[in-house]
């Protein structure tokens, strides 16, 4: 008789709670006893707990990350007719944030190897800029992007950058710093799939430019400060005190939870190089095992693994995940469709083979479950289905 596969969600976050819940319903009391559900001290704590995780000067909490970026946007002053560099290959809000401000993005290809910001695409497209006003380098998947590069290009061109650290809380740069403390505002979100997550939106923006913090603050409460007194029109994203204790009682365990996160990732590494594949420093063109695993950059860079993305062909890509998906394994696309052929910016004028790094990367993704809760036994199950899948192929 066939045994039945093991079940391996993309995400578990019922053990998470399940674990945590004592803690939580103290912290979720706490708040409803003292009946502060909009910023208040829980929120003040966590503002101040979360900048000394990353070596920041401040933090400031909002409503969610798409907000943290849009904030950083506006204490900036970009607006209408400004342009905003960042990669074509990332999550829709960070371009989103530039759009909504009138501004245009200009979008970038990858490095086909850690999809971090592709310096040589940047240099081109900021060369033909006449209002740049800021470039945004995301650290994707969870790890951290080169920095030194993407500034060197911003500061020749006498802008700032603006970090998009949604998905990389906890992770180490090259330089041995903590995403969100090299000194430009980075943007951190707390979506529940995050490392950190809540249980609802939420967002912060850590910076050591105590004018900035404090133009944040004010931005994020309808521009108000004092009470009823608007200098600007600012919009409403403060985050919910119960969000904030949540968050706390989470805080203390994201280092053991990243850690475990790269056990699970070293343990996949292991079982891959087995069955004979590379990392993706090596294009898939260049033959051997039909699989590429995620390229790390040398320490004391440090991967928190948000994600673990595998590089397959492209025309086993989608028949993989059905496959994986009939083991009950889940799997997602991060992305399918890059952000300069998505239908609502093609008044950008970009076509398909402009940025090909970025939409080969579209074509040939897959992320497979790295969350914690992983057993080994779920580890071995998700290599064996996809190197199974793949020797059939």
């Amino acid at each position: 008789m066939a045994r039945e596969p093991i079940e391996v969600p993309l995400l578990d976050l019922r053990a998470e709670q399940a674990k945590l819940r004592p803690e939580l319903d103290a912290a979720i009391a706490r708040v409803l006893d003292s009946q502060r559900f909009i910023l208040g001290p829980e929120v003040e704590a966590l503002e101040s707990e979360l900048a000394a995780v990353c070596g920041a000067r401040d933090a400031v909490a909002c409503a969610s990350g798409s907000d943290a970026l849009l904030l950083c946007l506006m204490a900036l002053g970009v607006g209408a007719g400004d342009e905003v560099a960042l990669p074509t290959y990332t999550f829709f809000a960070t371009a989103g944030a530039v759009h909504r401000l009138g501004a245009r993005p200009v979008l970038v290809d990858i490095d086909p190897a850690t999809y971090d910001v592709d310096r040589a695409s940047l240099e081109r497209a900021v060369q033909r800029c006449r209002r740049l006003r800021a470039v945004i380098p995301v650290h994707l998947y969870g790890q951290a992007a080169d920095l030194d590069a993407v500034e060197a290009v911003a500061r020749g061109c006498g802008v700032p950058l603006v970090e998009d650290a949604a998905q990389a809380i906890g992770a180490v740069d090259l330089r041995g710093r903590p995403v969100g403390g090299a000194g430009w505002p980075a943007c951190f979100s707390f979506y529940p799939t995050k490392n950190l997550g809540g249980y609802g939106d939420g967002g912060l923006v850590t910076t050591s430019d105590p004018a900035f913090a404090a133009e944040l603050r004010m931005l994020r409460d309808h521009g108000m400060q004092p009470r009823y007194h608007h200098r600007r029109v600012g919009i409403n994203s403060r985050l919910d005190g119960l969000q904030g204790a949540v968050l706390r009682v989470k805080l203390p365990h994201l280092e053991r939870w990243n850690e475990t996160r790269r056990a699970n990732a070293d343990h996949y590494d292991a079982l891959f190089r087995e069955a004979g594949a590379l990392d993706s420093t090596a294009s898939l063109d260049e033959g051997g095992f039909p699989l590429r695993i995620p390229a790390r950059r040398p320490a004391p860079s440090r991967h928190v693994f948000h994600q673990y993305v595998i590089r397959v062909p492209a025309g086993a890509r989608d028949a993989l995940r059905k496959h994986l998906g009939d083991q009950r394994i889940g799997t997602e696309i991060y992305y399918p469709i890059p952000l300069h052929l998505q239908e609502c910016f093609a008044s950008l004028g970009y076509r398909e083979g402009d940025l090909p790094h970025a939409e080969r990367a579209a074509r040939e993704t897959l992320a497979i479950p790295v969350h914690p809760e992983l057993s080994k036994a779920q580890r071995g199950h998700v290599v064996a289905s996809v190197v199974e899948f793949l020797r059939r192929a």
